[in-house]
């Protein structure tokens, strides 16, 4: 008997209903007609053991425990799932053959290998177990999953990585919350203080841009504009570079600080006859946007409809499961199988057959034409989100699950355009000895841009429309007229707060704020700060924890978050620590990198952290109003539970070892 462990229900019933006829259900499986059957995990039916498991001693906060490093590593039934657990248990006896049928991502990985191990499956059934890889969860899409299986030992990495990142959240997030909790209690601060591997740095992120913005003094800058004139009446503007010789009055960004300088300018153009100094023309291209991943959905979604990442990630599980319209959602790859571009004509006429507008007026999409996004180098577990073959009933999708799936749809029919192409003419000119300079674009074919000239959704190709000056046919050495110089008076502005769409963009290009330049070049081609899976999730814990408040479209830090960033060393606020364990972790599931070589140095730097954090206090706190306390039931990524209260004093228990084994 053939044994398929899904991930979920939905996914478990996708599987079935592609198996022999007819099917028999029982209680948390169905059995095909062959004998095969199917069951299914609800997401992790295990989870990490909490300190009191490893010591009695550790259902008290103190100190002195700290930090707390499990010898043997121990994982516990979830309460709600004990039953779950029992029906696998005895299907896993009878099967003869194990599938691994969990999301395709680290995650899904592991949650289906955990319950393998912890129900004891060894030897040839655990050696000879596959693994089934589904990102569309129609028949046709299954059934050809089933075709290509295979060795679950190939993910071992995968696993593996998954299984340390669960450790690591585990270790730094229970013993730094701990160990603030307890320092801020000595201030007077009665909440607990939660701080995370991917949390808090984010947080950081936050109260330091309102800091930034809140100590921002404005200061005004010049600039100069010529308004040319050439012999044929053809008016146009230019503007002013400035020379090596003005940098003392010019800003680290190359803005004029000196009013009378930019006064001087003016005055010695205005009147002045102007020879154009050098033209350039360049043919240039723009190739269509790649397919989305989930984070650059939530980007694009957040600016065009102002959804939240976690409104986008719930609408894609929707989109996915129930209506299975679109392929994987949790996807970190925007690139596609070579294979699948076979099947383009076949999802471009469901798409056109239930989405018509999208292409209505325009030219057709060539499915023969194949975009840089068809590469297998760049493609493991999963691919990018892509509709299914599946025909959309738009009138039976909620207003967001519309959105989201024409945005999808439109970004995979760009692929099937040509690039766009324009004309970019850089114009040179000098006037009195000061260089002066002006732009214009010409369009020579819209190519894919024309699924979106009534939209402006898709944050690729942000600021390739900007508005460029018009200017006349020029030539080198040509004189031109400066009818007049204008000054333009304006003002620095501060950096705008986070919004949904900003902050994720900071999470997914994390070396931006990475402040050591090494692990700054290090995670130049990094995924960045969290997963595409947990960002979503991640965002509104700040917002569940009181540390994070909307106001409109802005997110800004509250008295709470803002204590709690500058009461903590500045490594644990920034995200250099924790980015350059994402690229790590990232490496171990690629056989790069072996599981010790992350696990020793963050437990080394955890014993530094616990240190610095009991020599000092949190004065940022003192004063500060704790929220409302949240429930915590275990530790999972980012925090820790709530304290017990002991009724007497215990013994320090004996220091565990720090041998952590896989």
């Amino acid at each position: 008997m053939i044994l398929y462990i899904a991930e979920k229900p939905s996914l478990g019933r996708a599987i079935a209903d592609v198996l022999p006829k007819p099917l028999k259900k029982g209680e948390g499986f169905i059995r095909a007609a062959n004998g095969d059957c199917v069951s299914w995990c609800v997401g992790h039916l295990l989870e990490q053991a909490e300190p009191d498991a490893y010591s009695p001693d550790y259902k008290s906060w103190k100190f002195e425990h700290l930090p707390i490093v499990p010898d043997i590593w121990k994982m516990k039934p979830k309460y709600k799932m004990r039953g779950q657990i029992s029906v696998l248990r005895g299907l896993v006896k009878e099967a003869t053959q194990l599938v691994n049928a969990g999301d395709p991502d680290r995650e899904g990985q592991l949650l289906v290998d955990e319950i393998i191990a912890h129900l004891g499956v060894k030897g040839a059934k655990l050696q000879q177990a596959k693994r089934l890889l589904i990102s569309d969860l129609n028949p046709q899409a299954v059934t050809r999953a089933l075709g290509q299986l295979r060795s679950n030992r190939e993910f071992i990495p995968l696993s593996t990585s998954a299984l340390a990142r669960s450790r690591a959240d585990w270790l730094y997030g229970m013993n730094m919350t701990r160990a603030y909790t307890i320092q801020g209690r000595k201030v007077g601060y009665q909440g607990v203080l939660s701080v995370g591997r991917v949390q808090t740095p984010l947080l950081g992120l936050v109260v330091r841009r309102d800091e930034e913005i809140n100590d921002f003094v404005s200061k005004p800058f010049y600039e100069v504009v010529a308004h040319l004139m050439t012999d044929a009446q053809q008016a146009f503007t230019a503007k002013w570079q400035p020379s090596e010789a003005c940098q003392p009055y010019m800003d680290e960004d190359g803005r004029v600080l000196s009013k009378g300088l930019a006064q001087n300018v003016v005055g010695r153009i205005s009147g002045k006859n102007g020879t154009v100094e050098k033209v350039t023309a360049q043919d240039k291209k723009l190739n269509a946007p790649l397919p989305y991943n989930l984070s650059s959905l939530q980007i694009d979604a957040a600016k065009r409809f102002g959804m939240s990442a976690k409104t986008v990630l719930d609408t894609c599980q929707s989109l996915y499961e129930r209506h299975k319209l679109i392929t994987y959602p949790r996807s970190d790859s925007r690139y596609l199988p070579a294979e699948q571009h076979g099947m383009a004509p076949s999802v471009i006429a469901t798409v056109n057959k239930g989405a018509p507008e999208l292409t209505q007026g325009i030219d057709a999409p060539n499915a023969k034409l194949k975009s840089k996004a068809w590469n297998d180098k760049k493609v493991d577990a999963h691919h990018a989100i892509i509709p299914t073959e599946k025909v959309a009933n738009l009138a039976s999708l909620s207003p967001a699950e519309k959105q989201i799936y024409l945005q999808v749809a439109r970004q995979y029919l760009m692929q099937f355009y040509p690039a766009y192409q324009y004309k970019e003419t850089v114009v040179e000119i000098v006037i009195a000895g000061g260089l002066f300079k002006t732009k214009a674009k010409q369009e020579i074919a819209i190519g894919w841009k024309r699924l979106i000239k009534q939209s402006k959704s898709s944050a690729d190709e942000k600021g390739d429309d900007e508005d460029l000056a018009t200017i006349p046919p020029l030539t080198k050495g040509q004189s031109l007229l400066c009818e007049r110089g204008e000054l333009l008076e304006k003002q620095t502005q501060p950096p705008k707060h986070f919004t949904d769409a900003t902050l994720l963009g900071a999470m997914t290009g994390i070396n931006r704020y990475v402040t050591d330049p090494d692990i700054r070049k290090i995670l130049k081609d990094t995924d960045g700060l969290g997963t595409e899976a947990t960002r979503a999730g991640i965002i509104e814990l700040l917002f569940k924890r009181s540390f994070l408040v909307r106001q409109g479209k802005t997110i800004i830090a509250t008295d709470v978050g803002k204590g709690l960033i500058n009461s903590l060393p500045l490594s644990a606020t920034t995200p250099d620590m924790t980015a350059l364990w994402e690229n790590t972790l990232d490496s171990m599931s690629r056989k790069e990198t072996q599981y010790q070589a992350f696990m020793q140095p963050l437990i080394s730097k955890l014993d530094e952290l616990i240190i610095q954090a009991g020599s000092v206090l949190p004065t940022a706190l003192q004063g500060v109003k704790s929220p409302t306390p949240f429930k915590r039931k275990s530790y999972s990524r980012t925090g820790a539970k709530t304290p017990s209260t002991a009724k007497k004093a215990v013994k320090k228990p004996r220091a565990l070892k720090h041998n952590v084994k896989p």
